[in-house]
């Protein structure tokens, strides 16, 4: 008994503690302090200190450890201020009704009377745990496949705002009473409202992004925007009506109202006119619109301009109340309208809805044609629909608007008017007007029976005109029909309809790419570093990884050109394009103005062919000893741009010793022998091999062919085609003549060269190398 004694009055005492506590911080408390401003302060001196304190005790700028308490205590004092009830209330009591924790809390406390006893929600947590989770949060529950099926299509109509918050959320206690005042006065405007409980909802928190707790999200049109400011009502509201698209109201004056009304056989869609005294739209029209978009126009007028007064004066608008007009294809007269203080979302919805369509609407889609010619059901569901194929030119003027003045005068909800553009809707034309000699306009009654496309259908004989008979013909049939639905006596299947307003790819793509760029924009701007790791680190080694390998590649460049180049025993050397005449071999290393080329013999042909290093290519030019000095000089100059390269050798092969080499190099290369074989042999006459350059590829053994061409303008020869060899007139014998025929059949060496190192020359394999012992004696 003592033992249950000592217990009760150890909790009596920790309750007194957390008492005194709560109340001292509720003392402590005084958001004209926090603020720093005096109990006369304006809205606008509030507003102006508060976004300056904002933003110097953001968490994310500052880095002081009380800097989150400071930034609550900021947001606390700023929405206790601006509302007119609380700041009355503090000034009045000291605290107000939602102020905990820094008021005291109508959680487990109540005064003292008599006796003392304990509350019974003494030991009850204001966290966001299973047991003792919101009520309020619970009909908003969302979960993944109801997020996914039922969320984002309904996000295409109407915004959501979507909390995420956790177990044991500390801070999402501060949060709470904003949200749910914001979320009472968001529901009755249409707003959708979603809370995930990130410690049963973890696959939906990720799959919308939110890694932290408390997080605010607004979806729209499939697509997930997050909250980043200070939470307060106004903050929430605003990001709400940002989330809307741009544009979804036209402002409407005396000046382009005419235009806006009369835009209605272009969009084909009725036009909508909210009359109010505000200067900005309120956010229940703008949500409206939204709703509506894909059905009907909206314009606001501000009954405050003095540019408005047209407007006013011809509708007889009364400016004590919202009005609002709806113009279908009479742009003087509106077809219906609604007048109403404190105009509810219940009567918008219906107004708009009984009045989305025009009295002849154009089909431009399917979607349109499924709304106002829906599939029949029951028997007293039936819709038929009076369709008039007809032209967009002037000529189809007259008939056209006879059938709109028919449609106006309907009053018979079974009966839907529409027309179709033939050149537009071509299929569904050809699937109608199956005699060939129906042409447009004409008249056609349908009835859908299902899905499929299934229709039955009767044309008005003798087409469409828009003369008196015209009209009493049809009035005839529609009656007719009323009675004895049996007179549609044609069936068909109709394709899908072509959708007009489609935009095209290119601008799809544009408004994609946009979105993606602002997703990343928004993403680098607002998430927090440890979000945005994975990508810088992704980022900084791609720039690591690009700049090493210029670094590296600069300075494997830079040896390459220090390193001296291995010589063979014989080597020609040219400087600046001047053969030198010497044949033996120097060890020195050449000068950069040099072009080393090695003479290919039976000695070195083992070194610097069979056996040549896998990626290396020796160029190897075909001369005589007559030609000698002349092709080596050009040569040289032809190829000395290409002499950085490591992987290219030059070297010259003397036909009049190795002609047996040469044919048998071609002998195996069949295709190249095929070219040598129908150009040069005709008439049986020997191959002359001079000025053929050969690039050999020792270790794939392939080889790739340049065959001299002729381009001076020497006037005693004749230039050839490319692949032949440039020959002197008949009788021409004259050393000039000779000497510049054997200078010009190097002239396209140079481009030949550019077109090996991109590897576009085509390539001929030989089985083997063939020896070179064997030197041909001259004779």
């Amino acid at each position: 008994m003592m033992r249950m004694v000592v217990v009760l009055l150890s909790v009596m005492m920790i309750y007194m503690l957390l008492m005194d506590a709560v109340v001292e911080s509720a003392a402590e408390f005084d958001p004209y302090k926090v603020l720093g401003v005096t109990r006369s302060a304006s809205q606008a001196e509030i507003k102006k200190v508060y976004k300056r304190l904002a933003k110097e005790w953001h968490p994310d700028k500052n880095k002081n450890p009380d800097a989150e308490d400071m930034f609550i205590k900021i947001t606390k004092s700023y929405e206790i201020l601006t509302n007119e009830e609380k700041r009355a209330s503090y000034d009045r009591y000291g605290q107000t009704d939602n102020s905990h924790p820094y008021g005291r809390s109508h959680y487990g406390f109540r005064h003292f009377h008599d006796n003392f006893y304990f509350d019974e929600t003494f030991f009850h947590f204001p966290f966001n745990n299973k047991g003792g989770r919101d009520f309020a949060d619970s009909k908003y529950t969302l979960h993944f496949n109801q997020y996914v099926n039922e969320v984002v299509p309904d996000s295409f109509k109407r915004p959501y705002l979507i909390k995420i918050t956790s177990d044991w959320c500390f801070s999402c206690i501060h949060i709470e009473p904003v949200w749910k005042e914001t979320v009472q006065e968001l529901e009755t405007l249409g707003i959708g409202i979603g809370v995930v409980d990130v410690g049963y909802e973890r696959r939906l928190s990720n799959h919308l992004g939110a890694h932290q707790t408390p997080s605010i999200l607004g979806v729209v049109n499939g697509k997930v925007a997050f909250f980043h400011y200070a939470v307060v009502k106004g903050h929430l509201m605003q990001f709400v009506e940002d989330l809307l698209p741009q544009r979804l109201v036209e402002k409407v004056t005396d000046k382009n109202s005419q235009e806006f009304l009369k835009s209605w056989h272009e969009l084909n869609k009725p036009h909508v006119l909210l009359f109010d005294q505000v200067p900005s739209v309120p956010l229940l029209y703008k949500l409206t619109a939204f709703a509506y978009k894909d059905y009907v126009q909206f314009g606001y007028v501000d009954q405050g301009l003095s540019e408005t007064a047209d407007l006013l004066r011809k509708f007889n608008i009364n400016t004590y109340a919202p009005t609002m007009l709806v113009f279908k294809e009479d742009v003087e007269k509106p077809a219906d309208i609604i007048q109403a203080k404190g105009m509810r979302k219940q009567i918008i919805d219906e107004f708009i809805s009984n009045n989305r369509f025009l009295l002849a609407p154009r089909l431009v889609n399917q979607k349109l044609f499924d709304e106002l010619c829906p599939v029949k059901q029951f028997h007293r569901r039936r819709k038929y629909c009076i369709l008039l194929i007809t032209g967009e030119e002037e000529s189809f003027t007259t008939g056209n608007e006879a059938f709109l003045s028919l449609a106006s005068a309907n009053t018979n909800d079974v009966l839907r008017f529409a027309y179709v553009y033939e050149r537009r809707q071509q299929p569904l034309c050809d699937a109608l007007l199956k005699n060939k000699d129906s042409t447009p306009p004409q008249v056609v009654i349908l009835e859908r029976r299902n899905e499929a496309g299934k229709i039955l259908y009767k044309p008005v004989l003798g087409g469409w005109n828009g003369s008196k008979e015209d009209k009493h013909k049809l009035l005839e049939e529609l009656e007719r029909l009323q009675k004895d639905p049996s007179i549609l006596n044609y069936d068909a299947i109709l394709p899908e309809l072509n959708n007009e307003f489609a935009s095209m790819f290119l601008i799809r793509w544009i408004y994609t790419a946009y979105d993606y760029l602002s997703e990343i924009i928004d993403d680098l701007l607002h998430n927090n570093w440890r979000e945005m790791m994975p990508l810088m680190s992704l980022l900084f080694s791609a720039l690591f990884i690009l700049f090493g390998t210029v670094v590296i590649q600069a300075f494997s460049d830079s040896s390459e050109e220090k390193q001296p180049k291995v010589k063979s025993n014989e080597t020609a050397k040219t400087e600046n394009g001047s053969p030198n005449t010497s044949n033996t071999s120097s060890s020195r290393p050449p000068k950069k103005n040099f072009v080393e080329v090695t003479e290919l013999t039976d000695i070195t042909y083992t070194s610097n062919l069979v056996k040549l290093r896998p990626g290396h290519i020796n160029v190897v030019l075909v001369l005589t000893d007559a030609t000698k000095n002349i092709l080596l000089s050009k040569f040289a100059k032809e190829v000395y741009s290409f002499t950085g390269s490591l992987t290219l050798h030059f070297s010259f092969l003397n036909v009049d010793k190795h002609s047996e080499w040469m044919t048998a190099v071609l002998e195996y290369a069949q295709d190249a022998m095929q070219i040598d074989t129908d150009e040069d042999e005709v008439g049986g006459r020997k191959v002359d091999y001079t000025g053929y350059v050969l690039a050999l590829n020792g270790h794939k053994k392939y080889l790739c062919l340049f065959k001299p061409v002729y381009t001076g303008e020497d006037l005693d020869s004749k230039p050839e085609e490319e692949g032949g060899v440039s020959r002197s007139r008949k009788g021409m014998t004259r050393s000039r003549s000779t000497t510049l025929q054997i200078h010009h059949k190097l002239d396209r060496l140079g481009l030949w060269m550019e077109r090996l190192m991109e590897g576009t020359l085509p390539r001929y394999y030989v089985p083997a190398w063939p020896g070179l012992d064997k030197i041909t004696v001259n004779k």
